[in-house]
């Protein structure tokens, strides 16, 4: 379930006498009112101006908000993760420079979408020295106009870096991948970052993904987001974790939405081990409540673990996510990314995101935003609202068809076989357009067409790999 804001949670406070008016953006709140939007659509390494353009399709087909890569100065490489080795705080990147950003802000604000910033506050680069890719000379520790040695943290383990993922102290103060970790507790750091963050929200950004939240002490995240000169923004923040001891994921819930990667971890391993049957108490298990959890199917580190992904067969990727987008848990976020063959290749044709308007990637991009199946069921998820899980049916361990009230309904078949059996829908009679392959066009479908009577869909059959959603908003 959608997240409530913070600023019920923290003091308000400014830095500056000067407060922005509050950009017209939907609300990330209960899922309390069908067709508003909440899914956020992660158009990961698009630079500047193709998100702009790619606003205007995200607004007309659901999405009420776009996650987009870090805006800061970073060291040099064709590689993904550049992106998140900060050299300075310019807003100049492989994605564009401070004009860019602001036209596309506003761009996805004409377009009715929110744009989230994947920001960096843990830390700087992770190499020797170098230049950025805006002409900025550093060293590790050494970020000339910026911080200088006394601002990061050195644990004295070998090299720094965390040994010991269950000791607290490493994890916080204890370098990442030999990131050069900020002594966040420190007066001027913490002001340099509250001067970052306070220009991406001059620009109107509707909030940020923390990155490396869980490097972070919740006292210092506590700090930054109370002198925030804007409150009311969504923060997601990233904090890996799968149980066990040391820093825990709900220990950051009182700050924003938190990103649960058990959720991630059990839907890759339930679609590739064929035992979808088990998600049925998924919202059950006492991980992140509802309403603070951001989930995905996969983001840009889990596709290159090994998890589901736009590689995996049996199309067991698109069905996890038509399983997401129905089930009502946290807030969804849908990656888009690219073809890769190297778990370190950068974005394809010069950052500049393209799909074709069949929904397809171009260019060496995927586009699984626009995918039929994802885009028929962000719609599917904006129509059924806060309505309750009900009529789960299980046919095999790999078969699954449940309902969301008296709205929408919806089956999967993850298996080798077609299931074909009777479904208690509990949606009106009549004609309905199946969102997974196409959409309601006037009075006809541009896809399948479902036939509801008595409630019921008799003997009916959904193919091998196959499902099938329908929903009142897409009913003849």
């Amino acid at each position: 379930m959608p997240s409530t804001f913070i600023q019920s949670l923290l003091a308000i406070a400014s830095l500056s006498s000067v407060v922005l008016a509050a950009p017209a953006y939907p609300v990330i709140q209960a899922r309390s009112t069908p067709g508003s939007k909440h899914v956020i659509a992660n158009l990961f390494q698009w630079n500047w101006d193709s998100v702009a353009k790619e606003c205007a399709w995200l607004g007309k087909n659901g999405y009420g908000f776009v996650q987009v890569s870090p805006a800061s100065e970073h060291i040099q490489g064709a590689q993904w993760w550049t992106d998140y080795q900060v050299v300075s705080y310019k807003l100049q990147s492989k994605r564009g420079n401070a004009d860019q950003f602001r036209n596309m802000v506003n761009a996805c604000k004409t377009a009715g979408v929110g744009v989230i910033v994947d920001i960096v506050w843990n830390h700087m680069a992770g190499i020797d020295g170098g230049v950025g890719v805006a002409g900025s000379s550093f060293s590790h520790y050494n970020y000339p106009g910026i911080y200088d040695k006394n601002d990061f943290h050195y644990c004295g383990t070998p090299g720094n870096d965390i040994q010991n993922w269950s000791d607290r102290t490493q994890v916080q103060t204890c370098e990442l991948s030999n990131l050069a970790d900020l002594k966040t507790e420190a007066s001027k750091v913490r002001n340099t970052l509250l001067t970052h963050t306070n220009s991406l929200i001059d620009l109107g950004v509707a909030g940020f993904r923390v990155d490396a939240s869980k490097h972070i002490p919740t006292t210092d995240i506590k700090y930054l987001l109370a002198k925030v000169k804007k409150q009311g923004l969504y923060y997601t923040h990233e904090v890996v974790y799968e149980g066990g001891a040391g820093v825990t994921s709900s220990e950051y819930i009182a700050y924003g939405d938190v990103q649960e990667f058990r959720y991630t971890t059990l839907l890759s391993n339930a679609f590739n081990s064929g035992n979808i049957a088990q998600l049925q108490g998924l919202k059950d298990k006492g991980w992140l409540p509802s309403d603070k959890a951001n989930v995905f199917v996969v983001n840009h580190d889990r596709e290159r673990g090994g998890y589901l992904s736009y590689k995996s067969p049996s199309k067991r990727y698109t069905l996890a996510h038509v399983f997401s987008l129905a089930y009502p848990y946290g807030t969804p976020t849908v990656f888009s990314g690219y073809s890769f063959s190297n778990n370190d290749d950068g974005a394809p044709n010069g950052n500049y995101g393209t799909c074709n308007d069949n929904g397809s990637g171009a260019n060496g991009w995927q586009c699984q935003h626009r995918w039929a199946a994802i885009a028929g069921m962000v719609n599917f998820y904006n129509k059924v609202g806060s309505n309750p899980l009900k009529n789960w049916k299980q046919g095999d361990n790999n078969q699954i068809a449940f309902g969301r009230g008296n709205v929408g309904y919806v089956i999967i078949n993850n298996s080798d076989n077609k299931w074909k059996t009777t479904f208690t829908t509990g949606l009106p009679d009549g004609k309905y357009c199946d969102v997974i392959t196409g959409k309601k066009s006037g009075s006809s479908c541009t896809g399948k067409i479902v036939t509801v009577k008595g409630g019921k869909l008799t003997n009916y059959g959904v193919g091998q790999h196959n499902s099938v959603a329908i929903h009142t908003g897409a009913k003849l």
